[in-house]
């Protein structure tokens, strides 16, 4: 079985990981995609994550009704911050038995060789890599990054969806509406705990 591992804070999850998700199980060979929650990625601030436990709830929720995308909670356990190196030893010694790939968006590409342990992580599971939206005017320009050799890092011809969770928690805050961006039953957790200051119970 391969399995293709979406590592994120989730916070919170929103259609574009699905989407790209679903790309990433129907084109390249997955069994299933696993989303692993981060409690603390260690180039983000933990203070602006909403607690783990309604990440999670989010994203099991949002999956709920496709069996091939699943969430897991395997860095709850281990020590903080969490580096993707770290976990991939440890669920390749849980489950020798399968195949992993890491899926990463093309801003993380240009900062791959900022992680711990990089190399062999790329030389070990390997990295599909979906492509980010540019601005108007800007170029894609991968020179410098590692290099997109099809094999140990390949360039998906995933959608480009430009949402991100910045925004959406901007937009909960000031009351906006998220409708169609975030999963019905991700805004249903976000509404009745009142997560990223939206009011509780709006």
């Amino acid at each position: 079985m391969t399995i293709g591992l979406y590592f994120g804070s989730f916070n919170p999850i929103h259609t574009g990981h699905l989407v790209i998700a679903q790309h990433m199980v129907s084109h390249h060979g997955l069994d299933e995609v696993w989303f692993v929650v981060t409690p603390h990625n260690p180039m983000k601030q933990a203070s602006d994550l909403a607690p783990e436990a309604d990440r999670l709830e989010m994203v099991q929720l949002a999956l709920a009704d496709n069996p091939r995308l699943k969430a897991q909670d395997v860095e709850f356990g281990l020590p903080r911050p969490n580096y993707t190196a770290h976990t991939m030893d440890f669920l390749a010694k849980r489950h020798p038995d399968k195949t992993f790939r890491i899926i990463i968006g093309e801003d993380n590409l240009r900062t791959l060789q900022q992680w711990a342990r990089w190399r062999e992580l790329v030389d070990r599971f390997g990295f599909l890599v979906y492509p980010r939206a540019y601005a108007d005017g800007e170029k894609r320009d991968l020179e410098g990054t590692i290099a997109i050799d099809g094999e140990h890092i390949v360039l998906s011809p995933a959608p480009i969806i430009s949402i991100s969770s910045t925004y959406l928690r901007n937009a909960l805050a000031a009351g906006d509406s998220a409708r169609y961006l975030l999963p019905d039953e991700a805004a249903e957790v976000i509404r009745d705990k009142g997560l990223y200051a939206f009011p509780k119970g709006s």
